[in-house]
């Protein structure tokens, strides 16, 4: 079992950014009976961050009023070293969105870049 993303977890998973969170954990919910896996809320207790399993498939929700939003798709792949990963997307004309960085003591460590179709890819490790 590799050490560098939680088990039972893909290597890759859509990462939706929405305005109403909520609505669409609960359409997953009723339409695909997804299960919520985990979920962090920011202070006010408005949804930051959920991850609901569909089958054998996880898709990240983050919440609305985030300054992560982009027009495009979202993108999360847990690889085996965050920094080299990130460092090559930025030689090869990747736009930062947030350099590798661990916000909490129990969190993956996580960065984030935007490449030139537009697609923002977050790329994270245990």
């Amino acid at each position: 079992m590799p050490d560098w993303k939680p088990a039972a977890y893909p290597s890759v998973s859509p990462y939706l950014v929405c305005p109403n969170a909520e609505a669409i954990i609960t359409f997953l919910e009723h339409v695909f009976d997804a299960q919520l896996v985990r979920r962090f809320d920011r202070p006010d207790g408005s949804l930051m961050h959920a991850e609901v399993r569909i089958d054998d498939s996880i898709v990240m929700i983050g919440g609305g009023a985030t300054d992560q939003q982009s027009s495009g798709p979202h993108i999360h792949v847990y690889v085996r070293d965050v920094q080299a990963v990130y460092d090559r997307a930025m030689r090869h004309g990747a736009l930062g969105v947030q350099p590798p960085a661990r916000k909490r003591a129990d969190d993956d460590l996580r960065g984030g870049f935007r490449d030139a179709a537009g697609t923002t890819w977050w790329v994270a490790m245990q």
